[in-house]
C-alpha cells in the first residue's frame, strides 16, 4: 500500500488486520526498512489492530527527497499526512529517528489528537550522542557498497555482535539495492546521513523537550538493556518530562529490540496497546 504525502512523495508501507481496527503505525529506525519489525506486524494484528508498518521517506522502497530533507519536522508532516488519510487517530510504536518523530507529532498541539497512544523503543527525547555516532558510522560504512549478501551480512555482525548471525541471509535483500556496477547498496538514501551530521549543531534537542511536556496520551518507553542509545539517565529524563509514562527493560536486547527478541517485544507492545484502549 501507498500513500502520497502533502510534500508529493510517495510513502511505501506494509500493512496487516482489518481497516476497521484500531489502527497502529510501526515507525522504524533511521537505516531500516519496514521490514525490521519480524512479525511485529502480524501479532498485532491478530490481537485485533490494523498494522501499518512505513518505510520512511529516504528509505526502503519509499521515495527519497530531492533536496535531502530529513528533518524530524519532515518525518512527523509525512506521518500526519498518513494518519489524516487513515481517517483515524493512531497508536504509534515508533523505534529511534521512528520515536522521535512519533514524540514530535504526539506532543505538538497541531498534530497531537493524531495520535492515541505512543511506544518509544530504546529513545528518549534524543538519542545518547555515543550510540547515536555508532549508528552512523555503521550506516556511513556501506557507501562504497558489498560485492554480495555474505559481505553485507559481516558488516552486520560486526555492528551487532550480541545477535546470533542467521543460516540463511537470504532476507538481506529486503535491505539492500542491487544496482548496474553489480553491487548491493543500502536502502537509504546517503543524504539521510549527512542530514543527521547536521542536526547536532541545531536546536533539535531543546524542541524535542518542549514537545515532550506535550504529550497526554498513553505513552511506553521500552529499553534494551544492552542498548548504548538509550541510557538510564535518558530514561530518567523521559520519566520526569512525561510522568505519566510506563516503563520496561528488555533483557538480552541491544538498541534493535524487535530484532533481538520480538517475542518480547511484541508481547509487551500489544499488553500496553490494549490496556491503553480501556
Amino acid at each position: 500500500m501507498k500513500f502520497k504525502v502533502a510534500s508529493g512523495l510517495q510513502i511505501v508501507t506494509s500493512t496487516w488486520g482489518s481497516k476497521k481496527a484500531p489502527v497502529v503505525i510501526l515507525l522504524h529506525g533511521g537505516g531500516q526498512t519496514r521490514h525490521a519489525w519480524g512479525s511485529t506486524g502480524e501479532k498485532l494484528s491478530q490481537s485485533g489492530f490494523y498494522v501499518v508498518a512505513l518505510d520512511l521517506r529516504g528509505h526502503g522502497d519509499s521515495d527519497w527527497d530531492s533536496k535531502g530533507d530529513y528533518s524530524i519536522d519532515a518525518y512527523k508532516d509525512d506521518l500526519a499526512s498518513i494518519i489524516q488519510q487513515l481517517d483515524k487517530p493512531a497508536s504509534l510504536v515508533g523505534a529511534s529517528l521512528g520515536g522521535m518523530a512519533s514524540l514530535s507529532l504526539a506532543g505538538d498541539s497541531e498534530t497531537k489528537s493524531l495520535c492515541s497512544a505512543l511506544v518509544m523503543v530504546d529513545i528518549g527525547l534524543y538519542p545518547n550522542t555515543e550510540g547515536s555516532d555508532q549508528v552512523l558510522e555503521f550506516m556511513s560504512s556501506g557507501k562504497e557498497g558489498f560485492r554480495n549478501l555474505e559481505e553485507a551480512a559481516l558488516a552486520i555482525s560486526g555492528y551487532l555482535p550480541h545477535r546470533e548471525r542467521p543460516t540463511d541471509i537470504s532476507g538481506l535483500e529486503k535491505n539492500l539495492r542491487l544496482k548496474k556496477d553489480g553491487r548491493y547498496y543500502w536502502h537509504w538514501d546517503p543524504k539521510f546521513i549527512e542530514g543527521r551530521f547536521k542536526s547536532k549543531t541545531s536546536n533539535y534537542k531543546d524542541k524535542q523537550v518542549e514537545l515532550a511536556k506535550g504529550v497526554s496520551v498513553p505513552t511506553l518507553l521500552i529499553k534494551g538493556a544492552l542498548s548504548n542509545v538509550l541510557t538510564q539517565e535518558e530514561v530518567e529524563i523521559f520519566l520526569e518530562i512525561i510522568p505519566h509514562s510506563q516503563f520496561i527493560e528488555i533483557k538480552e536486547a541491544a538498541h534493535m529490540i524487535a530484532g533481538d527478541r520480538n517475542d518480547i517485544f511484541a508481547e509487551s507492545a500489544i499488553k500496553f496497546l490494549k490496556d491503553s484502549r480501556l
